[in-house]
């Protein structure tokens, strides 16, 4: 089993930043790929960006160059996302997927952009 919290999420302008951390706990060590969703009203969810083990980083193409994913430690991983736009409003989850592919879920967290 593989417990996720994430933190961050808030109100901001557009064009601020805002910074979101996932902590993981439990099972850790079973953990390959972690990875940043988002679910905008109306919308299925989707991924913004990943970083396997190995530290390789992915991205949507919405967020090419205005997201940035990052190990912090062995159990955190942030997202750092500047140049919000209204269109990045949504929750945002953490996941975290295991070699044996089961995939764990934290509870999310919103993020508004006003324009």
């Amino acid at each position: 089993q593989v417990q996720l919290v994430e933190s961050g999420g808030g109100l901001v302008q557009a064009g601020g930043s805002l910074r979101l951390s996932c902590v993981a706990s439990g099972s850790i060590f079973s953990v390959n790929f972690m990875a940043w969703y988002r679910q905008a009203p109306g919308k299925q969810r989707e991924l913004v960006a990943g970083i396997t083990s190995g530290g390789s980083t992915n991205y949507a193409g919405p967020v090419k160059g205005r997201f940035t994913i990052c190990r912090d430690s062995a159990n955190t991983v942030s997202l750092q996302m500047s140049s919000l736009k209204p269109e990045d409003r949504a929750v945002y989850y953490c996941a975290a997927t295991t070699r044996t592919g089961r995939q764990y879920w934290g509870q999310g967290t919103q993020v508004t952009v006003s324009s």
